[in-house]
C-alpha cells in the first residue's frame, strides 16, 4: 500500500511516517515505480509506535520497545523496566506540574487584577529567589 493508505490505516500523518523512516525507526519497501510500499506488518509497527508515543515514550524508547517486541527471546522484565522508568518519569513530572500550579495559583490569587499598576504576578516572576 502507498503512504497515503498506510497513513489512513495507521492514523499517523504521512510526514511523520517519512520522518520515522528518515531516522530509521521504520523501513519501507520500494515498489517498481520507486514509491514506498507498506505492508500490513508495517502499519502494525506504525500503530505500535503511535501508541508508545502517546504514552510518552521517546523515539529512542520506541526504538528499544520495537527491538524488544521483535526479539522472541526477550525477557518481559526488560520491557517492564522500560515501562517502570517511564512511569517514574511521569510521576516526577506530575509533582513538578503540581508545584508549578500551586505557585501560579498563589500569584493569581494575590493579584487584584484591577487598574492599579502594581502586580504581584510580575513581582513574583521578577524575584531571584524561588519562593512564593
Amino acid at each position: 500500500m502507498n503512504i497515503g493508505a498506510a497513513s489512513e490505516k495507521s492514523g499517523l500523518p504521512a510526514k511523520t511516517i517519512r520522518y520515522y523512516e528518515d531516522i530509521g525507526l521504520l523501513t519501507a519497501d520500494r515498489a517498481s515505480n520507486g514509491y514506498r510500499d507498506y505492508s500490513i506488518a508495517d502499519v502494525h509497527r506504525m500503530r505500535f509506535i503511535q501508541r508508545s508515543r502517546h504514552l510518552g515514550f521517546s523515539v529512542e524508547e520506541c526504538r528499544q520497545l520495537l527491538s524488544l517486541y521483535h526479539d522472541k527471546e526477550r525477557e518481559s522484565a526488560d520491557v517492564k523496566a522500560l515501562a517502570e522508568a517511564k512511569l517514574a518519569e511521569i510521576d516526577r513530572k506530575l509533582v513538578e506540574l503540581a508545584e508549578l500550579r500551586d505557585t501560579l495559583r498563589h500569584l493569581v490569587r494575590n493579584c487584584h487584577g484591577d487598574s492599579r499598576p502594581d502586580c504581584p504576578i510580575l513581582d513574583g516572576l521578577s524575584r531571584s529567589d524561588h519562593t512564593q
